[in-house]
């Protein structure tokens, strides 16, 4: 229960902090040793569940207000969720059988980290209600390259709203709505996989995590949106390169 615990605080935190959730999500049970339903897809999909429940609860004014009278942004974001979601459907079973490792996720965590340290120069005046459907496209495909573990949606979707000219919290706010309808669509792909199963999970376990990622969700989106309003997005990508460094000598010490 207490492992359960912990890593449902480390997806709520990194799913929204621009560190990658399924890195973490992954390296925990593999540094620490953890084993069964903790270090499970299906255990990880779960997590991501209660994630969505801090998106739902943050910005539900946002979409009542997309449904009635911002419709324009609504479809800006339908057009960008599809690269996510087609590709998704795609690749889903090769991304989970063989991207899922560490020298895959050192590398997406050093290489995105870059890509963020760039996304900050330029100017950064534009805000939502500038959105066109080229700014949606390139965001959208941007958050197609974040099913690759270690890239972080947030991290590679706010880093391209910088870079498409956007201010940091109007790019992180578009990242976090635009998250909302994957992430949505993933929980209920991978549901219908686990209660087709025949593999019993312990509920109590799931629900801590659910419970716990949904709390730590909710304090990381509304932590990111202030701390974008003063600050880049460099101390990140200095904690991604931390982080891909640890898991290097972690790797080579296990030789």
């Amino acid at each position: 229960m207490f492992e359960a615990l912990i890593m449902g605080i480390v997806q709520g935190l990194t799913e929204f902090l621009p560190v990658s959730s399924t890195a973490h999500l992954i390296l925990f049970p593999w540094f620490f040793g953890w084993k069964g339903e903790l270090d499970s897809l299906t255990f990880d999909v779960a997590l991501h569940a209660g994630t969505l429940i801090a998106l739902l609860i943050c910005f539900w004014r946002d979409w009542i207000e997309m449904l009635f009278s911002r419709r324009r942004l609504l479809f800006l974001i339908i057009i960008a969720t599809v690269p996510a979601g087609v590709l998704g459907k795609l690749f889903n079973d090769m991304i989970e059988e063989r991207l899922r490792s560490p020298y895959i996720i050192s590398a997406s965590l050093v290489v995105i980290g870059i890509f963020m340290l760039l996304a900050e120069t330029g100017r950064k005046r534009r805000s939502l209600d500038g959105l066109a459907i080229g700014d949606a496209v390139s965001i959208g495909l941007s958050q197609a390259v974040a099913l690759i573990p270690g890239v972080s949606r947030s991290g590679i979707t706010i880093a391209s709203g910088l870079l498409r000219g956007f201010d940091r919290e109007s790019a992180a706010r578009f990242s976090f709505l635009l998250s909302t309808p994957v992430i949505a669509g993933a929980v209920l792909l991978h549901m219908k996989k686990m209660l087709s199963s025949p593999v019993q999970h312990d509920l109590r376990l799931f629900s801590v995590g659910v419970i716990s990622s949904a709390v730590t969700g909710f304090i990381a989106i509304k932590f990111l949106l202030g701390f974008l309003r003063r600050h880049g997005l460099h101390a990140f990508a200095y904690y991604r390169f931390a982080l891909a460094a640890v898991i290097l000598t972690a790797l080579w010490l296990k030789r």
